[in-house]
């Protein structure tokens, strides 16, 4: 018997059209995240403090802004004695960035620098060289990186909502067998665009986020170079070890672990290369060891590996695909480069290495100005942003460093003169890479 797809007469199909993701959102308040950093020796207790904290926004607030530190807690008898920061930092649900206070749900996440001492994990009968990092999580000198980090398509919130969706599903106990819960990450793209400092800002926030679940967490950085024996195939064996250490951290139920294999390509090279003959059989072995231990942690509920690489074409396949988010992460576009070096004028102006009246403003606003007022501060940046094209993260960073050593060497001077120098660098390094 023949099946044929049934023809939806024309009087249906308008029922059966898919409604706007943004329609979807509108059913229920927008949910704004602030984050409340606990002085160093607060000792309250979480609940009480996120209901006070809660109370005194709804007499205190109309209006609340993204990205915005909350002031004026400094008077409150409770809070000025346990709180050492409030800042609006997300919102879901809605794309402003102003938002009415009764108009949304308040989620309000209490956090304090862990106390543990990092340490680093050795692998018996090696070398000295650690096969792990540990970071405890949240960690004060990771505190502020998420902020600093700028990338077009709004990827760190959508590595958020991606986590929470992953632990929304697993609460609700759906079928691994049926709905694939991937909890690994893969960032790839070309050297210096930040994929390394997402990851590592990336874990310390969600251990914020989801303190109230998992009152530990850990950042868990395998050192890659390790984990590849003098003696030939011990490698395999190897990474089965450190991963099993791993897995018996992961095994606390109330310790949530985040795994950084950075630079992952060395690690999971093509399978195919080797069976060719163009990798030793050694390294054949590291990837089927591998992906036997991502497949031991899938079904742990607290636990996320992310990988970083620049050449993702060199991975091997089933590594790629056991991924739940593969995103790429290249050079900042326009806009990107117009706000990562106005941060950095900015932050030169905060620390009186420049003298400046007030901030740079937005590239939003500077679109509007950029022809009515081409002479100013914005429209100039605005013009070194586009000279700038093609340039890393980390190199655009670096350029107020390299203008103020070759063209001022003293502070006290203005943001114009600084800008002049940061026009005349950046012409110097596009230069550079073009002659590369």
């Amino acid at each position: 018997m023949c099946l044929l797809s049934p023809t939806i007469p024309a009087k249906y199909q308008k029922d059966l059209q898919m409604p706007d993701p943004i329609h979807i959102h509108a059913v229920c308040k927008p949910t704004v995240h602030l984050e409340c950093l606990l002085k160093e020796n607060s000792t309250c207790r979480f609940d009480l403090i996120r209901e006070d904290v809660r109370q005194w926004m709804v007499d205190n607030y109309s209006v609340i802004v993204l990205d915005s530190d909350v002031l004026g807690f400094d008077i409150h008898e409770t809070l000025c004695g346990f709180i050492e920061n409030i800042r609006v930092v997300e919102v879901s649900g809605s794309l402003e960035e102003v938002l009415q206070l009764d108009q949304v749900e308040l989620e309000i996440h209490i956090y304090k620098f862990s106390k543990i001492v990092n340490h680093s994990e050795y692998l018996e009968d090696e070398d000295d060289t650690p096969a792990a990092n540990i970071i405890n999580l949240p960690s004060e000198i990771l505190e502020g990186i998420w902020e600093t980090l700028i990338f077009e398509d709004d990827l760190k919130k959508s590595l958020l909502l991606f986590i929470h969706a992953i632990m929304l599903f697993s609460d609700h106990g759906v079928d691994q067998n049926i709905i694939a819960l991937n909890r690994l990450i893969i960032l790839h793209g070309p050297p210096g665009t930040g994929k390394t400092s997402l990851c590592k800002s990336l874990s310390q926030k969600l251990s914020i986020r989801m303190s109230k679940r998992y009152p530990r967490s850990q950042l868990i950085e395998i050192n890659v170079h390790s984990l590849f024996s003098k003696y030939f195939s011990e490698s395999g064996k190897l990474v089965g070890k450190i991963f099993g250490d791993i897995l018996k951290i992961v095994e606390d139920g109330d310790s949530f672990v985040c795994v950084l294999i950075d630079e992952v390509e060395s690690l999971v090279s093509a399978r195919k290369a080797a069976v060719s003959g163009c990798e030793p059989s050694d390294a054949l072995r590291v990837v089927n060891a591998l992906l036997t231990q991502l497949d031991r942690l899938k079904s742990k509920p607290n636990v996320l590996v992310m990988a970083t690489s620049n050449l993702l074409e060199a991975m091997d396949e089933a590594f790629i695909d056991r991924a739940g988010i593969v995103s790429f992460v290249g050079n900042p576009a326009l806009a990107a480069i117009y706000s990562i070096l106005r941060s950095c004028l900015n932050e030169l102006a905060r620390a009186r290495v420049i003298e400046s009246q007030e901030q740079i403003i937005t590239y939003a606003e500077a679109i509007m100005k950029l022809y009515s007022c081409p002479a100013s501060d914005s429209s100039k940046l605005y013009r070194i942003s586009e000279i700038c094209k093609g340039m890393s993260g980390r190199l655009l960073r670096g350029l107020p460093v390299i203008a103020f050593s070759r063209y001022i060497q003293k502070p006290g001077l203005s943001l114009a003169d600084m800008i002049s120098a940061l026009y005349q660098v950046a012409k110097e390094e596009q230069k550079r890479l073009e002659q590369r």
